[in-house]
């Protein structure tokens, strides 16, 4: 059994990884990509220390008691990006997975400082561990915290939803199984403070993670970054409860920068939009209007329903619910050839520049075709009604070898311009030491980013020439293939080992900024060799979190 001792630890994060650079202006060869502009890769993710919990031998889940600073120097899963208004800095936010225990599922939200765009540091965020609350007593302490989000205000303050969660599977046993808080940072997030007085937005009771009762999820965050309107700096956090089959949109609205909130309040009536509403995403235009999106799902099967309201009054009241277009998601919600789950299925975006510009972007499963497309619409009246959805992606695949494009996210900036990024399969796997032998050369399999740039110059966006690719090297979802201490250290969603299809982890979603200069994106890549030396020897090749910044200037001109 090999173990990461203290002294392993210290040189880990005496060693961070390897900071890779790379611009590329030409189209790679072979590629399908029929344009390119230049751009920067990074590594963003580095080793770091924090509260964590192991997972005892012949166990899935840890122990009570046993939490303790470790190393978090293994897969970085999932990201959101957020731009300070006005400049350069960012602040990313990712899953950080604690020490061998990927299998099992065990993670923290994590930070990353970017001033000027360029990665300096990455830190768990602090207060929901038990190294940073200084006990094991559960809560304030829990064995983990998910979902990272990210936004910022006109002052600097960055604000993440938080969604601290105790991974107990025992039916028999009642703990905390999560709740609903707001964190802010004022030190672009190395530091993190937590909000409403320290008082969840929304507790919950003790409850075994087995159980289907009253279970949040899927928190985000929005800030109103709009100098001078009447609501800036307000803060929106909205999330959803499960409850059996039923599921229910849950906001709650900040006016002193995240000091105190308001009493939570159920803003999806299941006359409008069914009994299962989730993937919230909360957005403010330019005229300061709050927008939320769903996608609810049918109890019975089928494609679901991605829905938008407005609040133009700070989240006092709102519109009805106005439905955009349907959604298709793989069967069993697993890609084809691997075993990593499908994401969330939509991201919305509000323009800054013009008041009731909304951007949606989704992945849609073409079941005929055996493929996932991602699709773009629009509406220029504050989500009254919406563009025909279009394909974003414009691959040509080889006669019966369909590809897919999926996870995507949208973000709108100064100016008018808009950018939807994606997970892309049209390359085929490289030959490469990071690529596992039995997947090099393989179709619709290992993964790259995509960017299609639009502009908006008051009519609504138009697509700015065609899709480049701002990854550098192309990565195989399938790795890590390695393991240590006897464990694998592929990311399980199932907590099992080995991983079962449909429960590996890629993440959901990822991260994309649009600044004055450039269009950032925080994604996932196994390309690069971690520190760790694996039980089989050489590098495990963990997923880190890659920051491509794309110059808007390469899109030419006036965008």
């Amino acid at each position: 059994m090999k173990r990461l001792h203290a002294a392993s630890i210290a040189a880990l994060i005496a060693t961070p990884l390897l900071l890779t650079t790379a611009v590329a202006s030409a189209t790679p060869p072979g590629s399908t990509w029929h344009s390119s502009v230049p751009f920067t890769n990074v590594v963003a993710s580095s080793p770091t220390t924090g509260g964590g919990y192991p997972v005892p031998p012949g166990s899935r889940v840890p122990k009570a008691g046993t939490c303790g600073e470790g190393p978090f120097n293994a897969n970085h899963s999932e990201s959101w990006l957020a731009v300070k208004p006005g400049t350069e800095d960012l602040v990313g936010s990712s899953k950080f997975f604690f020490d061998k225990y990927s299998t099992f599922y065990m993670f923290y939200l994590g930070a990353y400082q970017m001033p000027g765009g360029t990665p300096s540091g990455n830190n768990q965020v602090q207060g929901y561990d038990c190294v940073s609350t200084g006990t094991q007593a559960m809560p304030p302490s829990w064995t983990g915290s998910t979902d990272p989000n990210a936004d910022f205000d006109t002052q600097g303050r960055v604000y993440q939803t938080m969604l601290p969660f105790n991974s107990y599977f025992d039916a028999t046993k009642l703990h905390p199984d999560g709740e609903i808080d707001l964190s802010y940072s004022d030190d672009l997030g190395r530091h993190w403070v937590k909000g409403n007085g320290g008082v969840p937005l929304e507790p919950s009771n003790n409850a075994s993670a087995r159980q289907a009762g009253h279970v949040e999820d899927k928190q985000w965050v929005a800030v109103n970054h709009i100098v001078g309107n009447d609501y800036q700096d307000h803060v929106y956090a909205a999330w959803s409860v499960f409850n059996g089959q039923s599921t229910k949109v849950r906001i709650a609205v900040s006016r002193d920068r995240g000091q105190s909130f308001d009493k939570a309040v159920t803003i999806s009536a299941p006359s409008q939009v069914g009994p299962g509403v989730t993937y919230v995403y909360p957005e403010i235009d330019a005229a300061g209007s709050l927008y939320v999106s769903v996608v609810s799902f049918p109890p019975n099967g089928g494609p679901s329903t991605i829905y938008v309201a407005r609040s133009s009054d700070d989240g006092r009241t709102f519109t009805a619910f106005v439905p955009i277009t349907t959604v298709t998601v793989p069967p069993g919600e697993v890609y084809a050839n691997t075993r990593f789950r499908s994401g969330i299925a939509a991201n919305l975006a509000a323009s800054p520049t013009y008041a009731n510009h909304l951007y949606l972007t989704y992945e849609d499963w073409d079941s005929a075709a055996g493929q996932s497309d991602v699709k773009f619409t629009q509406s220029t009246n504050g989500g009254a009604t919406w563009t025909k959805p279009v394909v974003v992606n414009d691959n040509t695949d080889t006669a019966g070898i369909p590809t897919d494009q999926l996870q995507p996210s949208v973000a709108a900036g100064p100016g008018g311009a808009v950018a939807v990024g994606y997970y892309d399969r049209r390359n085929d796997c490289p030959k490469d030491a990071s690529i596992l032998p039995a997947d090099v050369g393989r179709t619709n399999f290992c993964i790259d980013t995509s960017l299609q740039a639009y502009k908006d110059s008051g009519s609504g966006a138009v697509p700015v020439g065609a899709n480049v690719r701002i990854s550098q090297y192309t990565w195989d979802p399938e790795q890590p293939g390695q393991h240590l201490g006897g464990l694998s250290q592929y990311p399980c969603a199932g907590a099992t080992d080995p991983c079962r299809t449909g429960d590996g982890f890629i993440g959901d979603y990822f991260g994309l900024a649009v600044s004055a200069r450039n269009i950032y994106a925080l994604c996932a890549s196994t390309h690069y060799p971690s520190t760790v030396t694996a039980d089989e020897g050489g590098p495990i090749y963990y997923q880190q979190q890659v920051l491509a910044t794309v110059p808007r200037a390469g899109f030419g001109a006036g965008y």
